[in-house]
């Protein structure tokens, strides 16, 4: 663990260092990179789009290529990351509520969101930083999936716990794209993505419609989505306004007990006939990249997003059926400015704020009849943040990135059950330090280190000073440190290797069941592993990769309240996540074969490691296309192919409780691209 004023001292040594050497630095740079792609995946940053651009980034990032995303087949946008090294996947498969993503030892759970979600630059987590503006994507509109992982990326603050996603679409060129899927459960799926462009104007749209009968009783679901995108070319400057909109109707089957869970996978209880819900989710954004000099770039976004999220939900025979309602709207601006002051340094300062206004509310029913309210909360919450990021490059081989990030938090909060409103927590300015080097003494090897901080505050009430509370919580801090090596061989080999550790005070996991919101101290903790992985092409056409993260979360200091949990592993964190694949795509045949998979070995239950563990796996995908024109390709994939009999399963504090999986399925599909 590191201090600031360790880090600061770092900081200015290096930053001496690099002035003093800087005159005999040589002419050209070797820009260093730490990025491995997955498909066509490159990152192309423009003079006008450096700030807050990934590729001034020093961490583990890894890029998926629209080539990839685009021809999976999937339910729901978060499953694409599964193509991606390190990522865990958390599948609850109940309706508009079906999982998410996590990496870096964090879990899925949703009691503490991790990852900074962004969809072309917007900023896109909810309040509690879940990913439910994830639907808004369909995978044909997809160019490209960035992941950042680690503590050291100055652009965010909110959400950013262990890393950021950005999720880029297609923008410019003229196209037409579409594809149509038709196979198990009574799926049906169909996408248009287009594009015109002509002189100064681009526009692009998406129009896509999926519904599924679902592997498991009452498992329906039915979702449109529409994109439209427009920019302006006005030569030094970029003018763009994006359109999105997303709505979801889906039942929910409910969760197994360990009796049924093995005996019939595809059952749903009598007690969740009525459960589902509908989702509505709206994003608008407009978007400026200027060249103000020649040496100067300018990026802002300015966005609004909304949420209206209506659930019913009876986990089990036990509890009653709960109505959720969530209705959340964010407006917020993000902006950067970079300055490539000289061939050896470029300097960036960048900053954004989001005002939210929430309300979220929570009724016991009886098959969607109300019989009593049980959550009022109506609460508005601002946050803040400005950075500033130097990227010195003294002598060729070597990348000095010293940055600095600091947030504010205000925001009022009232229930509306008992008229009461209560102050929020005093945050104060929360100050995150970070520090990346990277050295490249060939071509082709890049060794990588960079040490950071991370915030977390309380979601919902959690952000405020609600009894029992009677004083104010400081935020949750997380420290990071990472070191890692990135091998390249022409187009054959990309390879990395990372180890890493993030420790954190005080963290905070929601209580998701609980009326009120509330939450738990879970206790300092630690995070720590390594990742490895590799994408090799030995002959054109070819290609194999394969990746392995081992990972382990404890609780280092426990809460006092639950003393035992103290050196036990975090719930739902599995040790080793990996992935693996071949795919053969010659060119000078109109056909293509792949073979890949995506797994996880199994975690604990509950923080009192009590329950056994569950929820280990391995999935494998199969798929061959064949082209019967330029044009056209029709293609057939085979998931889960080993037919793995894989579940989610949690503990609800008196039972375990089980959501199967999706068994072996075969699904067609045709595609025409102009």
């Amino acid at each position: 663990m590191f201090r600031v004023h360790r880090l600061t001292g770092a900081a200015s040594c290096l930053l001496l260092s690099t002035a003093a050497v800087a005159q005999e630095r040589e002419a050209s740079t070797t820009r260093p990179d730490t990025q491995v792609a997955i498909g066509g995946g490159e990152i192309v940053v423009t003079a006008s789009a450096m700030a807050r651009s990934t590729a001034n980034v020093l961490s583990s990032v890894d890029v998926l290529g629209g080539d990839v995303a685009q021809r999976q087949n999937v339910d729901n946008a978060w499953e694409l990351f599964a193509r991606l090294p390190g990522v865990l996947l958390t599948d609850f498969n109940q309706g508009t509520t079906s999982g998410r993503f996590s990496i870096r030892g964090f879990n899925g759970e949703g009691e503490i969101n991790a990852v900074k979600l962004l969809i072309d630059g917007v900023p896109s987590n909810d309040n509690a930083g879940r990913m439910d503006f994830i639907d808004m994507v369909s995978p044909l509109d997809i160019a490209s999936v960035e992941l950042v992982r680690g503590t050291s990326d100055p652009r965010w603050g909110l959400h950013a716990i262990a890393g950021s996603a950005n999720v880029r679409t297609r923008t410019g060129s003229t196209y037409l794209d579409a594809r149509g899927i038709a196979g198990a459960f009574g799926t049906r799926d169909a996408q248009l993505s287009a594009g015109v462009e002509g002189g100064r104007l681009s526009q692009n749209y998406l129009f896509a419609y999926r519904r599924t009968g679902g592997y498991r009783d009452h498992a329906g679901l039915d979702r449109l989505n529409f994109a439209g995108k427009w920019f302006y070319d006005l030569g030094p400057a970029k003018l763009g306004a994006i359109v999105r909109h997303s709505r979801a109707a889906a039942e929910e089957p409910g969760y197994l007990t360990d009796a049924d869970a093995y005996r019939d996978r595809r059952r749903s209880y009598a007690v969740s006939e009525t459960d589902g819900g509908t989702r509505r989710l709206s994003q608008y954004s407009l978007h400026l990249d200027a060249d103000l000099a020649a040496r100067l770039s300018l990026t802002a976004v300015g966005y609004a997003n909304s949420i209206d999220d209506n659930r019913y939900v009876r986990f089990s025979a036990d509890v009653a059926q709960q109505q959720r309602l969530t209705d959340e709207q964010q407006y917020g601006v993000v902006t950067g400015l970079h300055w490539h002051a000289a061939d050896w340094l470029m300097a960036e300062a960048g900053g954004d704020v989001q005002w939210q206004h929430n309300r979220s509310l929570r009724w016991t029913t009886d098959r969607r009849t109300i019989v009593a309210a049980t959550r009022d909360q109506d609460f508005d919450l601002t946050v803040g943040g400005a950075y500033v990021q130097a990227i010195v490059t003294p002598v060729r081989w070597l990348t000095v990135t010293p940055a600095w990030r600091i947030d504010r938090v205000g925001g009022t909060f009232t229930n509306r059950l008992n008229g009461v409103s209560y102050p929020l927590n005093d945050y104060g300015t929360i100050s995150q330090p970070k520090l990346s080097v990277a050295l490249t003494p060939a071509t082709g090897i890049t060794a990588y280190g960079n040490l950071g901080r991370t915030f977390q505050i309380g979601a919902g009430s959690g952000t405020f000073v609600v009894p029992p509370r009677v004083r104010d919580l400081d935020a949750s801090i997380n420290e990071g440190v990472e070191a890692g090596i990135r091998l390249a061989k022409g187009r054959w080999l990309t390879a990395r290797a990372a180890v890493w550790q993030q420790t954190a005070s005080g963290e905070l996991r929601r209580r998701l069941n609980d009326p009120s919101g509330e939450f738990d101290n879970l206790g300092e903790t630690r995070r720590r592993g390594f990742d490895l992985e590799a994408n090799v092409q030995p002959v054109p056409g070819l290609s194999v990769w394969a990746s392995w993260s081992h990972q382990k979360a404890v609780i280092r200091v426990a809460d006092p309240a639950a003393p035992l949990t103290a050196g036990n592993e975090i719930d739902h964190v599995p040790r080793n996540v990996y992935t693996a694949g071949i795919e053969w795509a010659p060119a000078a045949l109109p056909w293509r074969a792949s073979l890949w998979g995506n797994g996880q070995s199994a975690y604990e239950l509950n923080t009192a490691n009590s329950q056994g563990r569950y929820g280990d796996y391995f999935q494998v995908t199969a798929e061959i296309a064949y082209r019967l024109t330029k044009a056209i390709e029709v293609s057939t994939q085979i998931r889960n192919l080993t037919n793995d009999r894989y579940e989610y399963v949690w503990f609800d504090g008196a039972q375990r409780l089980h959501a199967p999986a999706d068994p072996r399925s075969l699904f067609a599909a045709v595609r025409a691209r102009f």
